[in-house]
């Protein structure tokens, strides 16, 4: 396992995040324990959660698999969704952060949490009042660093003018879905945080599965599948992902993969953990073969002409102002 450093930060984090949605939902105690336990087993020292992941019981089960291990750790969590169904029990006013740290700190067993993240942007609270009241949890010593998820190029920008201008902590890192057959985010968040110093660290790098090789051109996803039970609206949606365009992606992914003698997944992983400014790609394994796959993913390098060719057959749709913003720096 290689290290990195998160975003422009000190902090020393392994190039592959173990995500933690799937304790306590769809795995139990015992298994999540020992994905946690091969993880670190395998250098993996980043791990990831949420106060909102099963309703808390992620967070529970996190804390308890690492208090032996803890200050090798580098934990992350977030606040945003709701917890409760009172007024104040959701959004990132300074009494929701506040008590969402307090509560997220008890399940976790620990007194400090490595990376703080802001779960979504919250459009009814001033962001003076979100980054005073982040930076105040940072001074306290009750989180070493601050985090985004699920941001806008527009609103990364605003955290970075509010931090530079009105001496607030800055954001180390953005939490977004990114992947080859999810790409949107290189219109405008990508350079955002590009120019910011801000590490990037995918959900989803695998496109809920799609990218693991295992669908097939004209034939439906299996029933047990996480594609196949997928809302309509969301974008892992079979009629989302099974398109001309990500079955090319495949096609390159799986030409790779046979060239190179990895797995689709390693491939798909692999192409993130080298495009800047990832730091780390967040993976959600369900079982321990999964964990294996991915983990499969570190220790090499694809070369040149491969990056170029999954970026190539991946690139999003050319549309204004991009494309136009694009062709005037050739003039």
């Amino acid at each position: 396992m290689e290290y990195r450093r998160l975003g422009r930060s000190g902090v020393m984090v392994s190039e592959i995040c173990l995500g933690a949605m799937t304790f306590g939902r769809e795995i139990d105690e015992d298994d999540s324990k020992a994905l946690v336990d091969r993880f670190i087993e395998a250098g993996g020292n980043f791990i990831d959660t949420a106060d909102v992941y099963s309703s808390g019981t992620s967070e529970e089960i996190t804390g308890r698999a690492i208090k032996d291990k803890r200050d090798s750790i580098v934990l992350a969590t977030k606040v945003r969704f709701p917890m409760g169904e009172g007024p104040n029990d959701v959004g990132i006013s300074r009494k929701h952060i506040m008590q969402g740290c307090e509560a997220s700190l008890k399940r976790l067993g620990t007194d400090y949490i490595d990376l703080y993240q802001v779960h979504a942007w919250d459009a009814a609270t001033p962001l003076d009042e979100t980054m005073s009241a982040l930076t105040d949890l940072v001074r306290a010593g009750k989180v070493r660093y601050l985090g985004l998820s699920n941001f806008t190029g527009y609103q990364v920008a605003k955290t970075v003018h509010a931090a530079d201008t009105r001496g607030y902590e800055r954001f180390v890192s953005l939490q977004p879905q990114y992947s080859l057959v999810e790409r949107t985010l290189d219109y405008e968040v990508r350079p955002a945080c590009l120019d910011a110093g801000i590490g990037l660290l995918p959900w989803g790098p695998l496109g809920a599965g799609f990218l693991t090789g295992k669908y097939r051109r004209d034939e439906k996803p299996p029933e047990d599948s996480r594609i196949a039970n997928a809302e309509e609206e969301q974008a892992e949606h079979w009629s989302k992902r099974a398109t001309e365009r990500n079955w090319d992606v495949l096609d390159v992914v799986g030409q790779i993969a046979q060239e190179t003698g990895k797995s689709y997944a390693q491939v798909a992983l692999r192409w993130l953990i080298q495009r800047p400014p990832v730091t780390s790609p967040i993976i959600g394994a369900r079982k321990s073969e999964q964990l294996e796959d991915n983990l499969g993913a570190t220790g090499w390098e694809l070369d040149d002409k491969q990056v170029q060719r999954l970026t190539e057959v991946s690139e999003p749709p050319e549309i204004y102002p991009y494309n136009f913003v694009d062709d005037a720096q050739r003039i």
